[in-house]
């Protein structure tokens, strides 16, 4: 059964800016009203985004919080119940991204990953699925945002693509234990934004986009539609939905 979303209340973690932001406007289009966590975008970034996701009539408030550390997880799941007295949907979008050689990987490196890439999303769906469980009809929907770490090594970025597969078991175990009434997913976008500060041409870009199935590059509007589709589906629990042109089938 189609799930209507309108009137629901998503935290989305990193949704300041990028993907992050694309699908916060996305469902808040569907009537969802929004926490925006961000760690250190700049105020006017986080403002614009709070005014384009009010536009479409939700409420929309902002946290900052370091995901690295617990007690800022503690406190962003602290402002959503205080902001809005109840959770429906989750989405750990927030994410490091180092590239590292394997012997120059350092331990501080490795902690900073893990922290925000796994130990965070653990802890904010553990508190959320008590939040969620005190919901006027109990319940809700969290969506973990993975990456190709998922589908096999990924050498320039070891310790990234290690924390994302193990999210993805986490998604995994969250959907068995925490069944019937909360649902967890999680998606594996492919190139849809080009990171930031790297440089990327737009030849290079192409050429990219040419390694996938459909021989194409993504946008950030994709995953945002599959975070909908995924929120608005009941039948659908445990599940990794690749968006990424088939390029895990190369």
């Amino acid at each position: 059964m189609r799930v209507d979303l309108a009137g629901k209340v998503a935290l989305i973690t990193g949704a300041a800016q990028r993907v992050g932001r694309v699908i916060a406007l996305e469902l808040a289009e569907q009537g969802v009203s929004i926490l925006v966590h961000y760690n250190s975008a700049e105020q006017s970034i986080v403002r614009k985004t709070l005014h384009e996701i009010r536009t479409h009539g939700v409420a929309a408030y902002a946290v900052q919080a370091d995901l690295s550390r617990a007690e800022g997880v503690e406190s962003l799941l602290t402002t959503a119940v205080a902001r809005f007295d109840r959770l429906d949907i989750v989405v750990n979008n927030a994410s490091v991204f180092q590239a590292r050689d394997f012997l120059d990987l350092s331990l501080a490196d490795w902690d900073l990953t893990m922290a925000v890439n796994l130990r965070a999303p653990f802890l904010i769906t553990q508190r959320a699925a008590r939040i969620m469980a005190e919901n006027p009809i109990p319940g809700g929907v969290i969506i973990n945002i993975c990456d190709a770490g998922v589908d096999g090594p990924w050498e320039k970025y070891p310790h990234h693509g290690i924390s994302k597969s193990a999210l993805w078991m986490l998604t995994q175990v969250s959907a068995l234990s925490l069944g019937p009434d909360i649902r967890v997913n999680a998606i594996v976008p492919g190139p849809v934004m080009k990171t930031a500060g790297r440089g990327v041409t737009d030849e290079e870009w192409t050429k990219i986009g040419q390694r996938s199935v459909l021989r194409k590059t993504g946008s950030a509007e994709d995953v945002a539609r599959a975070v909908v589709y995924l929120c608005g589906e009941d039948h659908i629990t445990g599940a990794l939905l690749h968006v990424n042109a088939g390029e895990h089938l190369r």
